[in-house]
């Protein structure tokens, strides 16, 4: 793995970049401020105020010099590094969590191109890889030296290479041993099937995307129930992430999701936290990263819970130093 990454001048340079690329455009006559950011519909700025330190616990880096491994796989244009740093101007956020792509790593287990990125972030970031059966012990302690600290498992979309179900256990047993956890990106069908297996894991589990309850069943879905449970367990988080993938109601309100969102928050404020998925790959007609952000205040209306969920429970599940 050493002879793959970058080297530190290449990183400050790209750093120099990004730190330079992050621009708000102002209307004077209005006095309001227009952010143009890259996969991101709309150009203002949320309504909700983030606090200090606040986290998007989920986007990926999209970066043409780091191949593909996916066949024909679509690269999504202006989402590297410097794209990354408007999106935190517009919405206010500080830390990020950069997860490996799924049409990523090329070849098996070369996770550079989320490497690269926590690089240029800093001590601000954290990532998540995505790894095969195959990686060694010293890859996955170099992982964890570049900031990485949790595998994911993406198998709600066909087509894409990330390892099969079968591989999760025993890789859940490996990076338990370097205190990662295991993100699970599946179909709410998919994680009732797999019901069994969740119990059995060592390590600490992470679903993505609220568990892509499907509506219009919403949190009436069993897999919901399974999510629960294991969150009463103490080792199970939920991403608050992409409402828009199963809303039938869809934007501005996405009200039939807010009522997944604020269940989960009424439930268990303590193992959420909350990722915009910039940016947004697999949507052609790209959502407002703004109003997204604002449906927290639906999902969680008190300011304590909101900080909660945006800046501590960041801390504790990866590991940032802590504001408090």
């Amino acid at each position: 793995m050493s002879e793959q990454t970058i080297g530190r001048r290449t990183f400050l340079k790209w750093a120099g970049l990004a730190a330079s690329s992050t621009v708000a455009l102002v209307r004077p006559e209005e006095g309001h401020a227009q952010y143009v950011v890259p996969n991101s519909a709309g150009t203002e700025a949320p309504k909700l105020k983030a606090p200090p330190n606040a986290c998007d616990c989920h986007h990926h880096i999209y970066d043409a010099r780091f191949p593909f491994s996916a066949p024909g796989a679509r690269m999504v244009p202006n989402a590297r590094v410097p794209d990354y740093r408007l999106l935190q101007g517009r919405i206010g956020i500080t830390r990020s969590v950069v997860v490996t792509p799924a049409p990523y790593p090329a070849p098996v287990d070369d996770n550079r191109v989320t490497l690269d990125a926590i690089a240029q972030f800093g001590a601000n970031a954290r990532g998540v890889a995505i790894v095969s059966p195959a990686i060694t012990d010293a890859e996955l302690k170099a992982l964890a030296a570049g900031g990485v600290r949790g595998i994911r498992f993406s198998l709600a979309l066909a087509g894409t290479l990330t390892p099969a179900i079968e591989t999760i256990e025993p890789l859940s047993k490996r990076v338990n041993a370097l205190g990662w956890h295991v993100q699970i990106n599946m179909t709410a069908d998919q994680i009732v099937a797999a019901g069994d297996l969740w119990n059995r894991l060592p390590s600490t589990l992470v679903f993505d995307h609220m568990g892509h309850m499907p509506q219009p069943i919403g949190i009436n879905h069993p897999a919901f129930t399974v999510i629960r449970r294991l969150v009463d367990k103490g080792r199970t988080w939920v991403k608050l992430s992409v409402t828009y993938d199963s809303s039938k109601v869809g934007p501005p309100t996405y009200a039939d999701v807010n009522k997944v969102g604020q269940a989960y928050v009424q439930a268990a404020p303590e193992r959420l936290v909350w990722g915009s998925n910039w940016p947004h790959p697999n949507e052609t007609d790209k959502p407002n990263d703004a109003a997204l952000f604002d449906l927290l205040a639906n999902w969680a209306p008190s300011e304590s819970t909101r900080r909660r969920i945006l800046v501590e429970n960041p801390e504790t599940l990866y590991g940032f130093t802590t504001s408090r």
